[in-house]
C-alpha cells in the first residue's frame, strides 16, 4: 500500500467556509448520497457491499458527536466519491505529501487496491455535520509493509488523513478528529490495543494534531519514501491523554 504521508492542516489563511462555485455544487450531491439510508450493523455494510475484513467494517460504525459537530465514516464507493477525493489530492498543500495529483486515474489507482483487496485498509470519507470534508484509510498496521520499520504487535491499527478544504485547516480540527477516529477504531475493534500513525517528520502541524489527538511520538522510522514519526495512541492510557 502506498505509504501516504499523513496531511492535516495547511495554510491558516483560508478563504471564507461560505464560498460558493462548482466545488459546492459537488459537494451538495456527494451529501445526498452519503445521508442516503444507510441501514444499521451489518445490514447497512451489505448494502454497500462492504465486506467485514482485517480492518473492520467503518460503515457499521456509528457516527459520533465532537465538538465540531456529529462526525461519521462512511466508506468510499468510486463511482461517487472519486471526483472530490481528486480535487483533495490536487491541492498542493495536499499533493506535497500523499504524492498523488493528477488526473482522476492516479486517484483510482490508489484506490482500487484498497477498493478490490482483502479488507487490510478501507478508505473512507470523513463526514462532518453532515457535509464530506476528509479523506481517511483505516488500515491493519501489522499487516501493512509499515510493520518491517517499527516492533508492530498484533492487532495494531492505523490511519492516514487529509482534510480536504483550505477552510478546514490550521484551526485545530486535525487534532479534534484523530481523537475521535482513534476512539472508534478503539470501540469498534476490541482486540486492537494501539491506533498507530506515520506523519512525514516535515509535516509539523500534523505532529502536533496527533499529539493533541493523546497520539505519543514513539520514533523517527525511515520508510521508503520518508522518515516519518511513529505516533501510538494506546488503549491502555486513552482516557489519561
Amino acid at each position: 500500500m502506498h505509504q501516504a504521508a499523513t496531511h492535516i492542516e495547511g495554510r491558516a489563511d483560508a478563504g471564507p467556509p461560505g464560498a460558493t462555485g462548482t466545488e459546492d455544487t459537488l459537494e451538495m450531491r456527494l451529501t445526498e448520497e452519503l445521508l442516503a439510508p444507510r441501514g444499521d450493523g451489518a445490514a447497512g455494510a451489505a448494502a454497500h457491499g462492504d465486506a467485514f475484513g482485517p480492518a473492520g467494517d467503518p460503515a457499521a460504525w456509528q457516527p459520533v458527536t465532537t465538538p465540531a459537530g456529529e462526525f461519521e465514516l462512511v466508506p468510499v464507493r468510486l463511482e461517487r466519491d472519486l471526483g472530490v477525493i481528486t480535487r483533495w489530492m490536487n491541492d498542493p498543500a495536499v499533493a506535497a505529501f500523499w504524492e498523488l495529483a493528477g488526473p482522476e486515474s492516479v486517484t483510482a489507482g490508489h484506490l482500487r487496491p484498497q477498493l478490490d483487496g482483502d479488507g487490510r485498509s478501507v478508505p473512507c470519507l470523513g463526514v462532518l455535520a453532515g457535509r464530506p470534508m476528509s479523506y481517511w484509510e483505516i488500515y491493519r498496521a501489522d499487516l501493512d509493509p509499515l510493520a518491517r520499520h517499527y516492533p508492530a504487535r498484533p492487532h495494531d491499527m492505523g490511519v492516514h488523513l487529509l482534510v480536504g478544504q483550505v477552510a478546514n485547516r490550521g484551526r485545530g480540527l486535525g487534532g479534534v478528529l484523530l481523537r475521535a477516529v482513534s476512539d472508534l477504531v478503539l470501540d469498534n475493534r476490541p482486540r486492537c490495543a494501539r491506533v498507530v500513525a506515520e506523519p512525514d517528520l516535515r509535516n509539523t502541524p500534523s505532529v502536533a494534531a496527533f499529539l493533541s489527538a493523546g497520539f505519543r511520538f514513539s520514533a523517527e522510522v525511515e520508510l521508503p519514501d520518508k522518515r516519518a514519526a511513529l505516533m501510538i495512541r494506546e488503549r491502555a492510557h486513552r482516557t489519561q491523554l
